[in-house]
């Protein structure tokens, strides 16, 4: 299973139970939250090794969630998110209709990959990376393949969108942003070259 299964799963379920997760600044006004409010660090304290640079961080995400089958340490995930952070996943149904986006925070990711991580090995690593960077933000399109063993078979491809926040000190994960590779959305090549 893909992690894109795995979303969808849990899409299904949230979809069952009437639970909705959004971000948006009318979803905010609605609940109370303000939309206005400024981006505060996450309550985990991070290793300082994985967010000392840029290439740190990004390797950081990805080691965090791969592994063999068990528990995964979502105290380090945490600690590489701000705390309003958001993990967004294009969702494609199998049908080929209309796409839609699956809207998490850092704990509801855990919260629902970790039941999955559990009982499946899952290995992602990036294969290359295009950055563009102003002032304290860095915006970076990471390609990553997916593995169920760390040199098993390829199960998955595709793009990670990564935002990045640098404080003077250190580095937050702001928003990842993924579409996986399906037929009639296949990787371009720029996304492939070092």
């Amino acid at each position: 299973m893909t992690r894109m299964k795995a979303i969808a799963l849990w899409m299904a379920a949230m979809a069952v139970s009437g639970a909705v997760v959004t971000g948006s600044a009318q979803d905010k006004k609605q609940t109370g939250q303000s939309a206005t409010a400024p981006v505060s660090p996450s309550a985990s304290v991070a290793n300082p090794k994985d967010v000392q640079s840029l290439d740190a961080i990004v390797a950081a995400v990805y080691d965090v969630i791969s592994g063999p089958p068990g528990e995964r340490d979502w105290n380090r995930f945490n600690s590489l998110f701000t705390k309003d952070a958001r993990l967004i996943a294009v969702r494609t149904p199998k049908d080929g209709g209309k796409p839609s986006l699956v809207v998490m925070t850092p704990a509801d990711y855990a919260a629902h990959a970790g039941g999955y991580f559990k009982e499946h090995g899952f290995f992602e690593h990036e294969l290359s990376r295009k950055t563009d960077s102003f002032g304290a933000m860095t915006h970076i399109y990471t390609t990553y393949e997916s593995r169920e063993t760390k040199d098993g078979k390829p199960i998955d491809r595709g793009i990670n969108s990564m935002e990045f926040f640098f404080d003077g000190e250190r580095w937050w994960c702001v928003q990842i942003y993924w579409d996986a590779e399906r037929p009639g959305n296949p990787i371009p090549e720029k996304y492939l070259s070092k």
